[in-house]
């Protein structure tokens, strides 16, 4: 069986044309995640569920590749959701609110 690249299958999400603005169909897709608070540059706790995110991430892609189906598939890039509980005083320069 090949190898199963979500990149390229879901190229308009993962790899859009520069310098251009898109509408695109996101399918139904499952996660691995992690909710937390606070900047991710300063946060123990953020590198701890990185950490526990990637590891169990490459321990089901392996357990699936040497399972009965042998299934491969690689593993996506993190990606984050911000918010703020009032979006008026959401700001991407301070993470840590």
């Amino acid at each position: 069986m090949a190898k199963i690249d979500l990149k390229k299958q879901l190229k308009t999400l993962y790899a859009p044309p520069p310098n251009k603005v898109l509408e695109v169909d996101v399918p139904t897709l499952n996660y691995l995640m992690i909710d937390g608070t606070g900047d991710p540059n300063t946060s123990q706790a953020y590198q701890e569920s990185v950490e526990a995110l990637f590891g169990l991430s490459y321990t089901l892609k392996f357990m699936l590749k040497k399972g009965p189906q042998a299934i491969d598939y690689g593993v996506m890039p993190l990606e984050g959701l911000w918010w703020a509980d009032d979006m008026t005083q959401f700001s991407t320069k301070d993470k840590s609110n």
